[in-house]
């Protein structure tokens, strides 16, 4: 596997949290990231109120997380331009 910038991976993670929401195994699975790694990026993705917790053990992006995935999509496809 290539290596990954911070921003992709906060991108997966939000991706795979849209919608109906996400447990910490379907994250994982769908981000490519170890256990220990993705509480980190958890942690990090909750301070920020990106990603919100939700009962039944499910992350949910937010309003703000929906912001950034979108402004992430833009600058992906400016970078495919140039």
């Amino acid at each position: 596997m290539k290596y990954r910038s911070r921003s992709e991976i906060v991108g997966l993670l939000l991706e795979a949290a849209n919608g109906g929401g996400a447990t910490k195994t379907k994250l994982m699975y769908k981000a490519y990231l170890s256990f220990n790694q993705l509480k980190e990026y958890l942690t990090l993705l909750v301070e920020n109120d990106l990603i919100e917790y939700e009962l039944g053990q499910t992350y949910r992006t937010t309003e703000k997380g929906m912001r950034v995935l979108y402004l992430t999509k833009c600058m992906k496809q400016f970078q495919s331009v140039s």
